[in-house]
């Protein structure tokens, strides 16, 4: 039996009936589109979700938005929040739509999260080339923008026959679902073949099951791994996002409780262990607490679990010092097992490997004198921290106390996001996480832009899981800069976000950066251009972006934070009163750019000019030089 359909409708209905299956988890792994419509697929994608949601509204929701870079990031914020089991499609017309998705495409597959992209494509016939918005190469007629996809997506391929359909859709679930391979998958869609029509099979529509797979450690690399930690002294545990897809929180708890080794965190892997747990020492790597860094450093077994190794989480290959030390890298793809050389790779699932090397150490603790270090150093930087989140009084508060306050605010189980700037550092220090998904933070990418969109997407997925807790955004104004306009999804659509804004007039992160690296801060503060001497280094600080207004503009609720004494106790009122509020509220406090967090002895490389005339560069140059000496291969 088969039905005639546009290769949209067919592909719209084909979605619709794909389903997600982990362990006894099922869900729909495409729940719902976001489309910007343009002429490359009003007709197509476009005519295929209206005739969808006049005939049966639940079967493809449909979700406006107001910038496609934005869609993604949406549909990123639902996958992570989903444990990358359902994620959301995106549909955007030929040239400057489709070419808009980019970053996101980028930031999906750099942080191996699942994201559908449908972008549109001039002409498979090429009747009317070039038409509106079309790619010209003299050199070769049939590239186009959404070749520009092909680096940035796990998978790739263009529509160019309706009867081609079935094999790209299929071949695109097999990687979207896949825990090794996923990241953006995006299928170009001619604007012509979209409306085409072509017989369609009924199996194709049927109800379809992807079950996630959950590999177990191979017996060899299982004993050479338990040898290895068996073996070990002062062993050291990595957890990246990796334990939280695999929903491995539990099986790490109980394995670190039972053997006592030490736990730092990526950024993706925030929450796997609460901030108070005896063993999680927080943050590793360049922006890490002196605590695991510390420990990093002596350790003699990395246990790598879920991570990618990000030169933030080694700190630039500087974080561990050990001569000796080796790796058990333990991830589904083979890829990030086999990183830093090492020779003990686990390529696996990350609960199966847990609850396998508790079985297969039931005996093994670490020595009580490192215990003991592990809860000194422990107690060393909570002590830290406390001081750091503490209300200075200061007329500006700087940005940890203001963090110190939103937390004070916020509820165990909210979320809070963040992706650019230099929040991601002070948040991985500081930031007492309480619950596996109460901490995203998007750094693989790190994306100025992502917050307010990503946020969105976190709200959407906790929804459709009928969570209801509170999404806090927190974002600096150089990234509400960037991409607010989703705003106005979030008021059209009720999407309930607390938006905490704040002010450091410039790129706070970046200019502390520079200073570091002896360009003085050049370019990073928002002021009134120097005509003089062609450069904004002199002139007054800007002060005609109005963010209360801007925000208000959308149809937010706005709070205030006015500057002066006791600054820190109403933004904490502010977030209190933000949670309590029924629709999307901005907080808007002006902060000091020049408080920092604690040093948290981490070290990012950085590269400094190697000659200059400035005394600042020079300087910079030397310490640069002096940090490199301790970076290592890890051949482990």
């Amino acid at each position: 039996m088969t039905r005639h359909m546009t290769v949209g409708q067919a592909l719209v209905e084909f979605l619709a009936h794909q389903y997600t299956v982990d362990g006894d988890v099922r869900e729909r792994t495409i729940p719902g589109m976001f489309g910007i419509f343009g002429h490359g697929n009003v007709a197509g994608i476009g005519q295929a979700l209206k005739q969808a949601n006049v005939n049966d509204p639940a079967l493809m929701p449909y979700y406006q938005a107001r910038n496609e870079q934005a869609m993604v990031h949406q549909a990123v914020g639902f996958s992570r929040i989903h444990r990358r089991r359902a994620t959301l499609a995106a549909t955007a017309s030929v040239g400057p739509g489709a070419a808009n998705m980019l970053t996101g495409a980028a930031l999906a597959t750099a942080n191996r999260l699942p994201a559908l992209l449908l972008p549109s494509d001039t002409f498979a016939t090429r009747v009317a080339d070039p038409v509106l918005q079309q790619l010209e190469h003299p050199h070769d007629l049939g590239v186009q923008v959404t070749d520009a996809f092909r680096p940035l997506s796990r998978f790739f391929d263009r529509v160019q026959r309706p009867e081609q359909l079935f094999s790209i859709a299929l071949a695109a679930m097999r990687v979207l679902t896949d825990p090794a391979e996923t990241g953006a998958v995006t299928i170009a869609l001619p604007e012509d073949v979209q409306a085409e029509v072509i017989a369609v099979p009924e199996e194709f529509l049927q109800d379809r099951e992807w079950h996630i797979r959950r590999p177990v450690p191979e017996r060899w690399a299982l004993d050479a791994a338990v040898a290895a930690i068996a073996g070990a002294e002062r062993p050291f545990i990595v957890a990246g996002g990796g334990v939280l897809y695999s929903d491995a929180e539990d099986e790490l708890r109980a394995f670190v409780e039972r053997t006592g080794i030490p736990v730092g965190t990526t950024q993706a892997g925030g929450g796997v262990l609460d901030w108070d747990h005896p063993q999680y020492l927080g943050g590793v790597g360049a922006t890490g607490t002196t605590a695991a860094n510390r420990l990093a450093a002596e350790a003699d077994v990395v246990i790598g679990i879920g991570t990618r190794y990000s030169d933030f989480t080694t700190a630039s290959r500087t974080a561990f010092q050990n001569p000796d030390v080796r790796f058990v890298n333990v991830n589904v793809a083979s890829f990030d097992a086999y990183k830093h050389g090492t020779q003990l790779p686990v390529i696996a699932d990350a609960r199966e490997t847990l609850t396998a090397l508790a079985a297969a150490l039931p005996d093994y603790r670490v020595p009580a004198a490192h215990a003991e270090r592990i809860a000194a150093e422990k107690q060393t930087w909570d002590a830290a921290v406390d001081s750091a989140l503490a209300p200075t009084d200061a007329d500006l508060p700087g940005q940890p106390e203001i963090i110190g306050a939103v937390q004070a605010a916020s509820d165990p189980r909210d979320v809070v996001v963040q992706a650019a700037g230099s929040l991601p550092g002070d948040l991985h220090k500081l930031w007492r996480v309480r619950d596996p998904l109460g901490y995203h933070v998007e750094y693989a990418f790190s994306c100025m832009g992502y917050e307010i969109a990503g946020g969105m997407g976190v709200k959407r997925g906790l929804e459709a899981l009928g969570d209801n807790r509170d999404v806090i955004v927190m974002i600096g104004d150089g990234s509400y800069l960037m991409l607010h306009s989703e705003l106005a999804t979030a008021v059209a659509e009720g999407i309930k976000i607390v938006l905490v804004l704040i002010d450091n007039r410039g790129y706070a992160s970046i200019g502390h950066l520079s200073e570091t690296v002896g360009s003085q801060r050049f370019g990073t503060r928002y002021r009134y251009l120097d005509p003089e001497h062609r450069n904004f280094e002199t002139g007054d600080l800007l002060d005609a972006v109005d963010f209360p207004v801007n925000a208000r503009s959308y149809g937010l609720h706005v709070i205030e934070v006015a500057p002066g004494a006791g600054a820190a106790a109403r933004v904490q009122d502010a977030v209190a009163e933000a949670k309590a509020h029924p629709t999307s509220t901005l907080v808007y406090v002006p902060s000091d750019p020049f408080v920092y967090a604690p040093e948290g002895e981490g070290w990012w490389d950085v590269p400094v000019a190697a000659t200059s005339d400035l005394d600042s560069t020079r300087e910079a140059r030397a310490e640069y030089e002096q940090q490199q000496r301790a970076q290592r291969p890890l051949l482990g």
